[in-house]
């Protein structure tokens, strides 16, 4: 069967192809309705489907948007991908999903995929852009906005949480409930020192022990994201002598690891060890017993991201603070840290 094409709309529809292209584009010149009812009838009748590839080549954009991120195996990243699709959606948009896994050289590589397929912006969940790929942007004059990272330059877009409060919270409410001390799980070797949420969570930990007069020094302990090797880090922590009376962890993620070595162990929770985490992921109320932790609004953290990427006005014009759109974060008490 022959491919329906413009020509064919407009033939039906008896009027020109240009008419047909101001209907499909909503524009850039009205079209009578009437007019648009007939091109819209004769659309649905011939099954008309526009080129979207053949339209990104005209206008240089399309209707996607490429997200990476650095693992969405990871429940919180997951999450995040989920809501910044459904609000994608509501502007029209469709989303592209690559995983990093950490890797500069692999984040690298969906910035050029991306790019070359003409997306309209790109959104980042990274842990700082390398030099590499900051020329690959550069060089493509990309729509860029990141998104849970604060940004290195004050120019840039991004869309964070206050994570430092956050943590800051969540240690001080373990405390309160009488623990000498709280221990952190923060992040690896590699994280950044500035600008990443891991530094923030262990930033803000340091600071409530600071305001309640208690140490740090060798309580701030390096673990993986993930809580499969997260749970490996804290079978020695907890199995070993000195064991802390609570631990406050970068990710909800490195807390369920911390759960599961614990009842592993017989050490009872919270009889025995207080623990929070931080993202507040759905599993997060499922745990045994069920995570105190640190909510984000991922789907307003996502709305905020589309438009910052979509809206000219903001990105060109718009003040520090309409660029950079920090989120309150906030304290979710489950069991896991003696409330009730």
């Amino acid at each position: 069967m022959a491919k329906v094409t413009r020509d064919d709309v407009a033939r039906l529809a008896g009027t020109s192809t240009a008419v047909v292209s101001y209907v499909i584009n909503d524009g850039p010149r009205p079209v009578a309705p009437a007019t648009k009812e007939r091109v819209l009838a004769a659309i649905n009748e011939l099954g008309y489907r526009p080129d979207r590839v053949a339209q990104a080549m005209a206008s240089r954009r399309t209707d996607l948007i490429g997200m990476i991120l650095p693992d969405a195996r990871q429940p919180f990243f997951g999450e995040m991908a989920h809501a910044v699709e459904q609000a994608a959606a509501e502007r029209g948009k469709m989303v592209l999903v690559g995983n990093s896994d950490y890797l500069d050289e692999r984040e690298v590589h969906y910035l050029r995929a991306f790019l070359g397929m003409r997306v309209a912006g790109l959104i980042l969940v990274s842990q700082g852009l390398s030099e590499r790929a900051a020329v690959e942007i550069d060089a493509w004059d990309a729509r860029v906005v990141l998104l849970h990272r604060r940004p290195d330059a004050i120019d840039d877009v991004a869309v964070v949480t206050d994570d430092v409060v956050g943590a800051q919270r969540a240690t001080e409410h373990l405390l309160d409930h009488g623990a000498a001390y709280v221990a952190c799980l923060g992040g690896v070797e590699s994280t950044p020192a500035i600008g990443d949420p891991v530094t923030d969570h262990v930033e803000g930990w340091r600071l409530a022990m600071s305001a309640y007069g208690r140490e740090t020094e060798g309580r701030l302990f390096q673990a993986p994201y993930n809580r499969y090797d997260a749970y490996r880090v804290a079978l020695d922590l907890l199995g070993g002598d000195g064991r802390p009376p609570a631990i406050v962890c970068a990710t909800d993620d490195q807390a369920i690891g911390v759960l599961r070595a614990a009842r592993e162990l017989r050490i009872d929770v919270p009889g025995e060890l207080l623990v929070a985490g931080f993202d507040d992921v759905k599993e997060a109320a499922l745990t045994d017993p069920p995570l105190t932790t640190v909510a984000s609004d991922r789907p307003a953290m996502a709305r905020a991201a589309v438009d910052l990427l979509l809206d000219d006005g903001v990105r060109t014009s718009g003040s520090g603070r309409d660029r950079l759109r920090q989120l309150p974060s906030t304290l979710v008490r489950r069991r896991s840290c003696g409330c009730g």
